[in-house]
């Protein structure tokens, strides 16, 4: 039996670029706290970001199996999160020198991409890949950004895609988990107005997304395709040398 596929690309998805350009907002926002500015508040956006980004690699996990190939590896989509990770490692650490303690976010996307992955797939090297992939989180997740919970977030997301939206506070759930939430909570019991946003953001944010992929937005969104991976490393150049301009 042969396949045939269509010729005419499909059309793009606008929510989902809308998801991935606020998703990238909230992170700017997140990051702008080490500049030197008096703006803690804005850790409470900066929940949403990796959240969004977990969201859009569920999306495109799901997207493959719709069409017909869980059987196979997205190596590009893993190559190019690789390579900027490397990429995004110095950047990441000239900006938050003081503040590092894990790797830059892209290796816990790497991971959590495999993660999912392994979970659709009835291929034995993908869900292979996938139960190191976990393992590697569990085994090193201090080192990771978000941790083992971050690694397991886009699995979360990917089982709730396309279900009724009230079963995006299991995301939420881990989200919260993926985050320092015992500082969170104990910031929230004390009544720190910042500690109870980032519990909100957390909870929230996962509905807020999932809730967005529903929306067929009226207007352009500008198409975030490959080039935007440059974002990642790029914002922490352009944030550093803010900074040196400030401090001067």
């Amino acid at each position: 039996m042969t396949e045939t596929f269509s010729a005419v690309r499909p059309e793009r998805d606008r929510a989902l670029d809308l998801l991935k350009w606020l998703a990238m907002l909230s992170m700017v926002l997140d990051h702008l706290r080490y500049v030197g500015w008096h703006v803690d508040g804005l850790y409470v956006p900066g929940r949403l970001a990796f959240a969004g980004f977990c969201l859009a690699i569920a999306v495109n996990v799901r997207r493959s199996v719709s069409r017909g190939m869980p059987t196979r590896m997205d190596w590009k989509y893993l190559a190019w999160l690789v390579v900027f990770s490397v990429l995004a490692e110095f950047p990441y650490r000239l900006y938050m020198a003081g503040e590092v303690t894990t790797l830059n976010v892209l290796p816990t996307l790497v991971l959590g991409l495999l993660a999912a992955q392994g979970v659709v797939s009835p291929s034995w090297t993908a869900r292979l890949m996938g139960f190191v992939a976990l393992g590697i989180g569990v085994a090193f997740g201090e080192q990771l950004m978000f941790g083992a919970y971050g690694v397991l977030l886009p699995t979360a997301f990917l089982l709730v895609l396309r279900g009724p939206l009230w079963l995006a506070v299991v995301p939420g759930v881990v989200c919260l988990l993926s985050n320092e939430w015992p500082k969170i909570i104990d910031g929230m019991l004390w009544g720190d107005p910042i500690s109870i946003g980032a519990l909100i953001a957390c909870l929230v944010g996962p509905f807020l997304g999932l809730a967005l992929l529903r929306w067929r937005p009226g207007f352009r969104v500008w198409p975030m395709r490959r080039w935007a991976y440059l974002i990642y490393p790029l914002h922490f150049v352009v944030l550093f040398t803010l900074r040196r301009i400030l401090m001067a």
